[in-house]
């Protein structure tokens, strides 16, 4: 049996040393994350070949007591500290923590002091050694350490996707099994160390899948940011081209699908008598009206100070149905600064312009947009000959 579980104890060992590798060219990982990790390898280890030692010296009533005393007061100090350490690479800083780590304390305190009064271990002429009279205790706080675990794991679970949560709990339960058997079944079944050296490569599984999706997450936030007007939250001109090269690269364009060009009247005005923070509130209430009316079936996009464009699956009818309520909107907004809002707005649908591409239907819709702006001027007493004063 000895020779069985002294084996089980390399290939733990060498596991953990391909763990060190990997840690070493992981790029990802910062030099402190890097650092938790070995320390966690280094402490299954010897906490491994402190149990290890202990086993070895067991019956050799050749050799000082005291040797094998220390093995396994060595032994009860690091193997709850062992499994500690998975919680240590979670870097929870909680109430749970500083419990933790206070028992682990205690019990180091403690287990020193059984080795000079034989509470822990008492070996007998023959070498061989005995659990002594307060060995429960050891248990107790054993079992109070994977309580503890436990409750850890659980909060750090939280801050993942539920299927990422699953595997968290599925190594904890791993490592639980593991110990579970070597002290329910006995000697003969010592498989804590292999569980240990099992949990912490999955934790390093689990903790490189968890970074790559906080990148592939950083990217994607970055992207949308990149393809986002700031101030209004709809897609930006830089996003709006993009999408041209897509329809671009199609054939036709789908024949329920229309274009809107959609400008604000009177910003101008406004920003020269009320301000340019009046005249944002006017893009942003503009922009928000638009989403009202056109999120659901289209993407909207600013592409200047105050032009926006709407490429929507829309047949000709709905199309129409939507500028109506585009008004609609526009005349019931309100703002703090300013309290009315109205903007010019065009459209033209792709059946009734075949072969165009998606920016030539734009452009026609914008000829209809500003044949509608033009129309608002003068309803409005004004002649607006040049668009860039608008």
């Amino acid at each position: 049996m000895f020779a069985y579980y002294s084996l089980n104890i390399i290939i733990s060992w060498l596991a953990l040393i391909v763990l060190c590798v990997l840690v070493r060219e992981n790029d990802r990982l910062e030099k402190s994350d890097k650092r938790l990790f070995y320390l966690t390898y280094l402490l299954i280890a010897v906490s491994g070949l402190a149990e290890w030692l202990g086993l070895y010296l067991d019956g050799r009533g050749d050799l000082p007591k005291w040797l094998l005393m220390l093995a396994k007061c060595a032994d009860y100090i690091l193997t709850p500290l062992a499994g500690a350490t998975l919680v240590g690479q979670m870097r929870l800083r909680n109430r749970w923590y500083t419990v933790l780590i206070t028992l682990l304390v205690l019990n180091g305190v403690f287990q020193i002091a059984a080795l000079f009064e034989g509470w822990m271990v008492v070996i007998d002429a023959g070498g061989h050694y005995a659990h002594g009279p307060l060995y429960n205790v050891y248990i107790g706080v054993y079992l109070l350490v994977i309580v503890i675990i436990g409750v850890e794991f659980t909060i750090y679970g939280k801050q993942f996707r539920r299927q990422n949560r699953l595997s968290l709990y599925a190594i904890l339960l791993l490592v639980v099994f593991g110990i579970a058997v070597q002290e329910i079944l006995g000697n003969a079944y010592r498989m804590v160390y292999v569980s240990l050296a099992f949990g912490a490569a999955l934790m390093y599984i689990h903790t490189t899948e968890f970074s790559l999706l906080v990148s592939d997450d950083h990217l994607r936030y970055q992207r949308e940011q990149m393809l986002t007007d700031p101030m209004t939250r709809l897609h930006n001109r830089h996003a709006y081209v993009q999408e041209l090269h897509k329809f671009d690269a199609t054939e036709a364009l789908p024949e329920d699908f229309a274009a809107f060009m959609i400008d604000v009247n009177g910003l101008k005005a406004v920003n020269d008598s009320m301000g340019h923070e009046a005249g944002d509130e006017l893009i942003c209430g503009a922009a928000q009206c638009i989403k009202n009316v056109f999120a659901s079936v289209g993407r909207c996009y600013r592409t200047g100070g105050d032009e926006f464009v709407v490429l929507a699956d829309l047949d000709r009818g709905r199309a129409s149905m939507a500028l109506e309520q585009l008004e609609r909107e526009t005349a019931e907004w309100r703002g703090e600064r300013v309290n009315s809002l109205r903007v010019s707005a065009g459209f033209a649908h792709a059946a009734d312009h075949p072969g165009l591409t998606c920016g030539q239907l734009v452009q026609q819709a914008d000829k209809k947009m500003y044949e509608a702006k033009a129309a608002y001027y003068r309803q409005n007493g004004r002649d607006r000959r040049r668009r860039r004063e608008d």
